[in-house]
């Protein structure tokens, strides 16, 4: 009796140290990457400061005439800025309403036999990596848009149709996820109530899971306003301010990019400065979804 209670007493030991190895272990983890968060945004600020310091806020993010390599060097990004939001706000545009109707459909209205095949592709979709979206993008959707519109094809409608194919499978993803945690009670309450199929779910089912729909959408800008390799390839990489979408224009990330292998000095510090004026625009975007969540759950 008293060598099993002994026993015992080691294996909860042995139980309770390698809950709390694992718990420090995995506390660690975490100080971890909050560590690299800290260490990245520091590099990042502290060269974009160097910058600044020495160009000036308003002529680096308001002056559209980038020149690095003339004498007197110009290091506006305001062209870059604004073609990173125009290209991001054009896919977004796109794709959101699309996403939602996709996964609307996927959630109450696809066949099981359907959803077997098409839930896999999304998730392929997904995981393609985006040198290959650009490529199939450089050899399809340009002669297309070349064909249509004329000039050669790469533009900033050009680069948004990519970038909206891009984000499709992350937005619908994560809102076929949110709707399916609506309790079904909102839809059987809305049809009792009188209400059509399609009525219950754009009037009840869609508002009730609109926190987690906002986090697809977040997720989807986030990785259109970031994408690098895709871009480049079919976004004509012009540095100039136009509003016209079947003209090339430039991001900030392609820019960073395209002169990193080279730069040196100030035109170095300067795509760093870049880079943190977009890692910038990320706070903004996921700030502006944390406000929106907290103000979603008091309603």
């Amino acid at each position: 009796m008293e060598m099993e209670l002994v026993l015992k007493n080691k294996g909860k030991r042995n139980r309770d140290f390698k809950e709390e190895s694992m718990k420090y272990f995995f506390f660690s983890c975490a100080l971890l990457s909050v560590f690299f968060i800290i260490l990245i945004s520091a590099f990042i600020f502290n060269g974009g400061f160097v910058l600044i310091k020495e160009v000036g806020i308003k002529d680096f993010i308001f002056n559209t005439k980038w020149a690095p390599l003339n004498t007197p060097a110009s290091y506006g990004i305001g062209s870059m800025i604004l073609g990173s939001i125009i290209i991001t706000l054009l896919a977004s545009v796109m794709a959101v309403p699309i996403a939602i109707f996709t996964a609307s459909y996927l959630a109450f209205d696809c066949n099981k036999k359907v959803y077997k095949f098409l839930k896999p592709a999304l998730n392929l979709m997904a995981g393609i990596p985006s040198i290959v979206y650009g490529f199939f993008a450089l050899t399809v959707i340009v002669p297309i848009m070349r064909n249509m519109f004329g000039g050669n094809g790469m533009s900033i409608l050009t680069a948004s149709i990519l970038l909206l194919i891009m984000i499709l499978p992350t937005i619908i993803s994560i809102t076929e996820s949110s709707l399916r945690t609506v309790p079904k009670s909102y839809y059987e309450g809305s049809i009792a109530l009188g209400a059509d199929h399609e009525r219950s779910i754009l009037k009840v089912v869609l508002p009730a899971a609109k926190s987690g729909i906002f986090a697809g959408i977040i997720l989807g800008i986030g990785r259109a306003i970031g994408e690098t390799m895709a871009v480049i390839l079919v976004a004509g990489n012009q540095t100039r301010l136009t509003f016209n979408i079947f003209k090339g224009i430039r991001t900030m990330t392609t820019n960073i990019v395209l002169e990193m292998g080279y730069a040196e000095g100030l035109h170095r510090q300067a795509l760093i400065a870049t880079a943190s004026v977009l890692f910038i625009f990320i706070l903004i975007i996921n700030i502006s979804f944390f406000i929106f969540k907290k103000r979603s759950e008091k309603i």
